[in-house]
């Protein structure tokens, strides 16, 4: 049965190989090396970031999977909910019950669906008051009591004295409830509760009990995805005695239809409305009660086919076994010597940055498109969760030298099949379950296509991904592009549309978008397209201002907007989740360009470390979404902050970027709940610290270069896809010595601040022979820095 369950996972798309992996009886016994240190897996802290403003949850999930059950500790309303955006704070004493879909790390929300909680004795159907204990169904529970790992989360659930347990196959969120000996036992489900709830937003819900005992439903929420609907099934290893199906809709009714067969809830088989919730009875318990439900994003019977592939059986152990050894095998793509603290960071690290993107389909391949029909993969996992302005910075590049080459292929034909099928006939900007929510700005689906096309990636139509991608960039009603492309930036003023409030942080985004398909169309030999978007990637330069040092919001008559303040962030500043010293910087394509605009290597340096060294008062960006991690100007707990201590060595001072890096991750990392600045962007954050223990940093995904740091453990080996290792090295590091004196590359000195992936892909050493001191003739000549469009400035 283990053996099934586990493949099963594997054709699910959870980890995409062919392996077939035996799970011993045996397996929860074997949970340390023979060296006695503790495995990955063991190591992992599923609890870093879900305190202060990570936005993790604690339960289980298998890697990319449809299924993340996890608990829900405060359900608020909506202007209220953004600290509970995964459900679950570490600082919260009640438990709601368990949810089957939560995001990880993300900074805005939707989910949390289809609640269940076990309850033992009287059932209130109301979830009460936190501050008032027994108010309602939530419990309180102690951290005493909790216990977790990837894909398994157990708590006692004090106020019914129910010991619960969850676990998960790709597609299917397994309980396991023990009841105290006696008491009645009871399991809610409350169709009502959605993370960033408010009055309405459930549009439509259904359950029904069908005559073998599966219960399943639906609901229709407008949310951060509107008319998103989602499906479910759901079966008890012990028959039902007796149930309830109740609507108890908030909303007055002006029309409410006709009576339903059945006179109370407790003899009616189904119930529609907005408002629904049940509860299940069972007679006196002996053993443990398992729950599983099933997720389908296309209908009721697709759970159901999901449910009996998966986890045709009660088999929790099994499940819950199957699940380990998914991670164990996911985790064990890198191995880390390094002191146990930063070992716990980053294998949780790498937990993190592989729960998304998430297959979002059926067993059949019938998945939820942009347009919010069904339709059918064929030859390929549709996977959704896309938190592109995020993940293509740091976490997709990790997965292309991770994970194997299904992976990114997967990812891409599901991008070019909500292509195809989304009404404005563009790729997915923030899309989740299918559905597209029109959240952050760029087309960043844009590279992550032409990085994995770089890197040789394949598995897909080049040319129709290229055509995607243009069609995408091109089209003028989204974001301001007929804009952009007629005066070679987004107006902030924006004429006759009115103001854009974001448009400087959107050219220079574009730009570098736009640089991404010219990369990719040269290869392919379509040269007129790709000499088209080498111009557009220059168009940072139109919102730079030499005089100032900035890029600065510019007006529809080309003159740049008064008064102007570098540090003015938030509502209509022109900025993303940023200001101008964040910004100003973002020409990941063309860094050569801004030092040469700048006046110069020291110029660009001086004007980092004014930007480190600013004095700021964190109140300043209080009121502003995701500033969060402030060094100086420098705010690593958002993403347009995360490449700038690399750009140093651009200007041939890479010991400059070894120092802020120390700076840097000894302030915004630990491991502890609190242990993430900002949101973890569904691994973003977990990714560049991955990234730079390793010592290199895709600062340009599509250059095919990694620029140098230094690393941040003694050794990391990359078991790399094509079964070929990569090991970086960190000989004599220490507290002391935190400075790279020398690098060489399988054995011969590196005079040159970056490695390719294809140095990587070859398998072999990177070894960095640390020191006391900053070695600053190591690797400062124009030749020796990393790509840039412009030729290497002369240094200064």
């Amino acid at each position: 049965m283990r053996n099934v369950l586990l493949r099963s996972i594997l054709r699910a798309g959870s980890v995409l190989s062919l392996l077939t992996i035996a799970v011993p009886g045996s397996l929860l016994a074997q949970a340390t090396s023979s060296s006695g240190e503790r495995t990955p897996y063991e190591t992992v802290n599923v609890f870093i970031g879900t305190g202060a403003d990570g936005h993790t949850f604690p339960g289980a999930v298998v890697p990319f999977g449809m299924v993340q059950l996890s608990p829900d500790t405060q359900i608020r309303p909506f202007k209220q909910s953004y600290k509970w955006a995964a459900g679950y704070r570490y600082e919260d004493s009640t438990i709601l019950g368990f949810s089957h879909t939560h995001f990880s790390g993300a900074g805005h929300s939707d989910l949390g669906d289809f609640l269940v909680q076990p309850i033992a004795g009287d059932v209130r159907l109301e979830p009460g008051d936190s501050d008032h204990p027994k108010s309602g169904y939530r419990s309180s529970f102690s951290h005493a009591t909790e216990s977790a790992a990837p894909g398994y989360y157990a708590v006692t659930l004090a106020d019914y004295g129910v010991r619960a347990e969850l676990t998960a196959t790709a597609r299917v969120g397994v309980h396991r409830y023990s009841f105290p000996t006696g008491q009645k036992a009871h399991v809610l489900l409350d169709m009502r509760s959605s993370i960033y709830n408010y009055a309405g937003k459930v549009l439509w819900s259904r359950l029904r009990i069908r005559p073998d005992g599966t219960v399943t439903g639906m609901r229709e929420t407008r949310g951060w995805a509107p008319g998103r609907q989602l499906y479910f099934a759901m079966r008890f290893s012990q028959p039902l005695a007796s149930h309830q199906l109740l609507n108890r809709e908030p909303l007055p009714l002006e029309y409410k239809g006709f009576k339903t067969p059945g006179n109370t809830a407790s003899d009616t088989q189904a119930i529609e409305g907005r408002g629904l919730l049940a509860v299940f009875d069972f007679a006196p318990l002996s053993a443990p009660l398992i729950v599983k439900v099933a997720l389908s994003p296309t209908s009721e019977d697709g759970a159901i086919a999901n449910l009996d592939a998966e986890c045709p059986g009660f088999d929790f152990d099994g499940v819950h076994a199957a699940a380990r050894t998914v991670w164990e095998t996911s985790l064990g793509r890198v191995d880390l010597k390094t002191e146990p603290a930063m070992r716990q960071n980053l294998y949780t690290a790498l937990y993190h940055a592989m729960l998304a993107p998430s297959l979002a389909m059926d067993v059949d391949g019938s998945y939820r498109g942009p347009d919010n029909q069904v339709h059918r993969a064929d030859g390929f996992h549709f996977v959704s969760s896309l938190s592109l302005w995020d993940t293509y910075r740091a976490e997709q590049p990790l997965m292309t030298l991770l994970e194997p080459e299904s992976r990114t292929s997967d990812l891409v034909q599901s991008m070019l099949a909500s292509q195809k099928e989304s009404p404005f006939g563009m790729l997915p900007i923030w899309q989740f379950q299918g559905i597209e929510t029109w959240c952050m700005i760029g087309y960043h689906a844009v590279p992550e296509i032409a990085d994995a096309y770089m890197k040789g990636i394949r598995g897909f139509d080049a040319n129709q991904a290229l055509d995607a991608m243009v069609a995408t960039a091109d089209y003028g009603p989204y974001g301001h592009l007929d804009e952009y492309k007629k005066l070679g930036y987004v107006p902030v003023d924006g004429g006759e549309a009115g103001s854009h409030g974001e448009a400087t942080s959107q050219t220079m985004e574009y730009a570098y978008d736009d640089w991404t398909i010219a990369r990719m169309a040269r290869k392919l030999g379509r040269t007129e397209i790709a000499d088209r978007f080498d111009q557009r990637a220059g168009n940072w330069r139109n919102v730079f201002d030499t005089a100032s040092g900035f890029v600065r919001p510019r007006l529809v008559n080309g003159s740049f907007r008064e008064p102007f303040n570098p540090a003015r962030a938030g509502a209509d500043s022109g900025f993303t989740e940023g200001n101008a010293w964040q910004y100003s910087w973002y020409q990941p394509q063309d860094e050569a360009g801004l030092i040469r605009l700048l006046g110069g290597d020291t110029k660009l340096v001086a004007k980092l470390d004014a930007m480190f060294d600013a004095h700021v008062d964190p109140k300043d960006y209080a009121d502003v979404e995701d500033m969060a991690g402030l060094i100086g100007q420098y705010v690593h707990g958002n993403e347009p902050s995360h490449h700038l201590a690399y750009l140093y060595s651009y200007a041939g001072q890479p010991w400059r970027t070894q120092q802020r890096l120390g700076q840097i991750v000894a302030s915004q990392y630990k491991p502890t709940p609190d242990g993430l600045v900002g949101n973890d962007d569904l691994g973003q954050m977990s990714a560049w610290l991955l990234f730079t223990s390793f010592g290199f940093y895709p600062v340009a995904p599509g250059s095919n270069e990694y620029v140098l740091g230094r690393p941040f453990v003694d050794q990391a080996t990359l078991n790399l896809p094509n079964g070929k290792k990569f090991q970086v090295v960190a000989e004599g590091l220490s507290e002391a010595h935190l400075y790279v004196g020398s690098v060489k590359l399988n054995g011969k000195l590196l005079d040159r601040s970056f490695i390719t992936h294809e140095e990587i892909l070859r398998g072999g050493e990177l070894r960095f022979v640390m020191q006391d001191k900053p070695n600053t003739k190591w690797a400062t000549s124009p030749a020796s820095r990393p790509f840039s469009m412009s030729q290497p400035p002369i240094a200064k």
